[in-house]
């Protein structure tokens, strides 16, 4: 009989439960619909006892980090804020399934405390959209990658619990072909499977509405306002490397977005500063010129503006990764 695959799925408090479940029930599925156990998984912990996920639901680890052995894969899932318990006892676990062959990768948020091991340096790596700004600013070293997943090599990244559970589908393809994947998808109402090559799909900002359905015009002046966060642009100088006029582009914007552009402009930059606030530890002052406040008080009476709180107190009350008002960045 056939060794079946075995998966290690490395949570940290506070980790994201649904990437831990879309990474296990399909491939309890496949098992079963192929009638066989070509799949297994270990969930592991760097110490023993109940470990508290984001919804609060608590998970038991079946084996310690420095007692893996026979995996083909460790995937870390995590807040982005993370860190081993034991750096150099983790390290050299890590190292020691690298050496024997296994991959490493990351679920969502697990990317921080991946990074933060020092041995992925060199591999680029999907990062979710909600943290992008934080990852970047902490590993300037690392290529970002926009896609839901990048699966070549041994370092797995991948953007958010769906992307991980078309991460599985791909595993299940490859181990037991495409019909036991198509019905298993079918099973669960996947739509489809997608690859490392999809984009992430990105919301409209104060609209039910994703980029993705933007007309052309619009997508393409809110690329160029991603592409100048910290040296601002002028909305006449997008409306022209577009080749619009500025009334024109201010129509279009309204209709597609319901806001002006300098409006729909200002609350990006304030997602990144948000982003920047809650998952790192820089000064909010250096934050305010990171997103192109070139005074630190006019940065903050924005923020307070669009959250209601000022940056110091809302990293001060954060006591979780979610925030309550829905404004900015989920625990994915």
């Amino acid at each position: 009989m056939t060794k079946p695959m075995t998966l290690g799925f490395l949570i940290f408090p506070g980790f994201p439960m649904s990437c831990l479940t879309s990474a296990i029930e399909p491939l309890r599925a496949a098992n079963e619909i192929a009638g066989k156990a070509a799949f297994d998984w270990k969930i592991l912990a760097e110490e023993e006892g109940p470990i508290p996920s984001s919804a609060g639901v608590a998970f038991a680890p079946d084996m310690l980090l420095s007692e893996a052995e026979g995996l083909s894969h460790i995937f870390l899932a995590s807040r982005p804020d993370s860190r081993f318990a034991h750096p150099v006892k983790a390290n050299a676990a890590l190292q020691r399934h690298l050496r024997g062959g296994g991959k490493l990768g990351a679920f969502s948020a697990g990317v921080f405390p991946l990074a933060r091991s020092g041995m992925m340096q060199e591999h680029a790596m999907a990062v979710h959209w909600c943290y992008e700004a934080a990852f970047a600013a902490e590993f300037p070293e690392v290529e970002i990658l926009q896609t839901v997943l990048q699966d070549e090599g041994p370092c797995i990244t991948v953007a958010g619990a769906t992307a991980v559970f078309d991460l599985m589908l791909n595993m299940i393809d490859e181990v037991l072909g495409p019909e036991v994947t198509t019905e298993t998808a079918c099973w669960f109402q996947h739509p489809f499977v997608r690859g490392s090559s999809v984009p992430q799909r990105l919301p409209v900002l104060g609209n039910a509405a994703g980029q993705d359905m933007l007309p052309p015009k619009v997508a393409q002046a809110i690329e160029l306002f991603a592409e100048h966060i910290e040296d601002p642009i002028q909305i006449s100088a997008v409306a022209e490397a577009i080749n619009m006029s500025a009334r024109s582009l201010e129509r279009s914007f309204k209709r597609a977005t319901g806001q002006s552009p300098l409006k729909y402009y200002r609350q990006m930059r304030m997602n990144e500063a948000r982003q920047l606030v809650l998952y790192t530890r820089d000064p909010i002052t250096t934050i305010a010129y990171m997103v192109g406040y070139s005074s630190p008080s006019t940065f903050q009476r924005h923020y307070r503006e669009f959250y209601g709180i000022s940056p110091l107190k809302d990293r001060e009350a954060k006591n979780s990764l979610r925030v309550t008002d829905g404004s900015c960045l989920p625990s994915v």
